[in-house]
């Protein structure tokens, strides 16, 4: 990913600052449809699909049998049926793999990613003005879902919602918003997501983290039932959950060249063997780049971690939106050595 330059650094400056909206087509659907197709999610993922109402969306993640994390996908509800959002590049490989689990059971999947439009509105936290998609969007809790106008609408944080727009009439809905958002591409949504620490699972990252690795039992993101039954990979996920065995974590780091997601991270106590991996990363409106990043909680604890190789350079950890219990001491904006 290249350094945001001309309007595309206005667009990141636009983000932090004040509305802007983006078109999401990096996101796909799956529909799953059906009298079991409740019970079905709930015996696959990692969080609660039972208790998932019309008013109500919640993360979850799909895993493999050792606890590593597919995919980690948005759910919520239009009327009987589950919408489960994620990356497009796995959409087709995560979509066949549940579809082997069907088996005998009511429920059936589809891709219905031409069906909806995906939309961004974030608007700056505090603002008095209403988001531009209405005042009953402005007011919902968080993963709130309403009915708007062409669609439905999620607030996913204090600044931002996602809109799932019909794609007969998301055009004339794109002008209603664009007339008091700033429209901005996809580095400056990322960017806003990493800002809230909210992760990806992309195709270079497919079983590279369990759950608890991405905080994803944890407040930003709340994607992890302790409470319910039994899932593929739940056993390695309450182990490392009620054993006290969560080494590593995912921090927001800033840095100076540009990387991708799936790059190993090092630390001088592990030697050759890498402690951690970028889960995503975007343009910064500061200038170079910020990621989330899956590291031991050691190493960066010590203060020293290195990108792409043993012996590379390292970065600065920003302010997570989320307090991890293991740092209380520690504080958040701790400066690695070798960093710019």
């Amino acid at each position: 990913m290249a350094a945001a330059s001309g309007a595309a650094a206005d667009e990141l400056l636009a983000a932090r600052d004040g509305a802007v909206v983006a078109p999401l087509s990096d996101l796909g659907l799956i529909r799953a449809t059906g009298v079991d197709a409740a019970g079905f999610l709930h015996n696959l993922l990692t969080n609660d699909i039972n208790g998932i109402t019309p008013g109500g969306a919640r993360f979850a993640g799909l895993c493999t049998a050792k606890g590593r994390l597919l995919a980690l996908l948005l759910i919520w509800r239009k009327g009987d049926d589950f919408l489960l959002m994620l990356p497009r590049d796995i959409l087709p490989a995560i979509l066949k793999k549940l579809s082997m689990y069907v088996l005998r059971s009511k429920v059936k999947l589809s891709d219905a990613t031409a069906e909806k439009v995906l939309v961004g509105y974030s608007a700056k936290a505090g603002s008095p003005s209403a988001p531009a998609p209405g005042e009953a969007v402005a007011t919902l809790p968080r993963f709130g879902v309403t009915k708007v106008e062409g669609g439905q609408a999620i607030r996913l944080d204090d600044t931002r919602w996602l809109l799932a727009l019909d794609a007969a009439t998301a055009g004339s809905r794109w002008k209603q918003l664009v007339a008091s958002a700033r429209p901005v591409g996809l580095a400056a949504w990322q960017w806003l997501e990493i800002r809230a620490g909210q992760p990806r699972v992309v195709a270079a990252t497919q079983e590279a983290f369990i759950p608890q690795m991405l905080n994803m039992e944890l407040s930003a993101v709340a994607g992890v039932s302790f409470s319910k039954g039994c899932y593929p990979g739940q056993e390695i996920v309450a182990r490392t959950q009620y054993l006290g065995k969560i080494k590593r974590r995912t921090y927001r780091a800033r840095l100076s060249a540009s990387i991708v997601a799936g790059t190993d991270v090092y630390a001088p106590e592990t030697g050759d063997q890498h402690c951690g991996a970028v889960v995503s990363v975007a343009p910064s409106p500061a200038g170079g780049f910020e990621c989330l990043v899956c590291v031991q909680i050691g190493a960066m604890e010590a203060g020293d971690v290195r990108i792409g190789t043993p012996t590379a350079s390292g970065w600065s950890f920003c302010p997570c939106p989320t307090r991890l219990p293991e740092r209380k001491d520690v504080p958040h904006s701790r400066r690695v050595a070798g960093s710019p």
